[in-house]
């Protein structure tokens, strides 16, 4: 590997024309002997001669030398420009979000439109989250959650973006009339259309039938809301499923009532690492984030 500060004295001297320009250009204090020394230096790692004398200190680079010249010339030109950036927090990267599906669907979008005309450049990725865990935040390999975590640790800084609703939704022939949901004794020959077992939609599911003692006689499982939704509009069960608006998701075959006595919700909240480095996309992402009801 060759000595970085030796190829910026060549770019120097090679930009310049001549040892004595060179000197008074550079940012930095450093004397022609100096960069005389540099460009030996460099000559002397790579085997080649790079630069030539021309005249009375004006040098040119060799054909050796214009080939190393046409590699680092962006680098140099352009890192002043970078540094600001970095300074200023003025640059656009990669974030990586993890969220549940209905989030991904309901509320991200929007969200994510409005950092996109802060940051038009930035680099997305979107990855569903099946199982809320904080881990790849610690590690990494996610810069923020975006869920629903009751008892955040204390590492884990959040902020309350949504709140979610649970409501019951059942195919619109079963839901009577009224406003009032339909009792379960009318929903006993439908299926229950349940969130896998050991996911903690599935444990809040069974948690609140039991709270009316209410057991499914048949249970069919899908992995999202929107499955269950999709199922639940095909007339083929009925389910408990979170919801971003109040009375509930909206469908032309579906009947949607809210659940819960007194009125239940779940606060979503935006989770990241408090003590990662900065990062300007994060920083941008969480000052556009939507306000819970807005």
């Amino acid at each position: 590997m060759i000595d970085l500060h030796r190829v910026a004295g060549f770019w120097l001297v090679a930009n310049q024309g001549g040892y004595a320009r060179a000197a008074r250009a550079a940012d930095y204090p450093i004397t022609q002997p100096a960069l005389h020394q540099q460009v030996k230096k460099l000559e002397a790692e790579v085997g080649v001669q790079l630069l030539e004398r021309v005249g009375k200190d004006q040098m040119r680079p060799t054909p050796a030398g214009a080939h190393l010249l046409a590699f680092v010339e962006p680098f140099f030109r352009d890192l002043p420009a970078v540094v600001r950036s970095l300074q200023t927090g003025e640059f656009d990267g990669a974030l990586s979000i993890q969220a549940e599906s209905l989030l991904i669907r309901r509320l991200l979008p929007g969200w994510l439109l409005a950092l996109r005309r802060r940051l038009p450049r930035v680099r997305l990725h979107l990855q569903e989250l099946l199982r809320v865990d904080v881990a790849p935040l610690r590690t990494g390999h996610a810069d923020l959650l975006v869920t629903y975590l009751p008892a955040p640790p204390d590492d884990i800084a959040t902020r309350h973006v949504a709140d979610l609703h649970p409501c019951l939704v059942v195919p619109r022939e079963r839901a009577g009339t009224g406003r009032r949901p339909p009792p379960f004794a009318n929903l006993r020959d439908v299926p229950f259309l349940a969130y896998p077992a050991g996911s903690r939609p599935h444990d809040l599911q069974m948690q609140a039938l039991g709270l009316h003692g209410v057991v499914p006689a048949q249970t069919i499982v899908l992995d999202t809301a929107d499955a269950i939704l999709g199922f639940v509009e095909s007339g083929l069960g009925w389910s408990l499923v979170p919801s971003l608006e109040r009375d509930g998701p909206a469908g032309r075959r579906l009947a949607a009532f809210r659940w819960g006595h007194p009125r239940t919700t779940f606060p979503v909240v935006a989770a990241w690492r408090k003590n990662a480095p900065p990062n300007p996309m994060l920083d941008a992402l969480l000052a556009c984030a939507p306000a819970p009801g807005g």
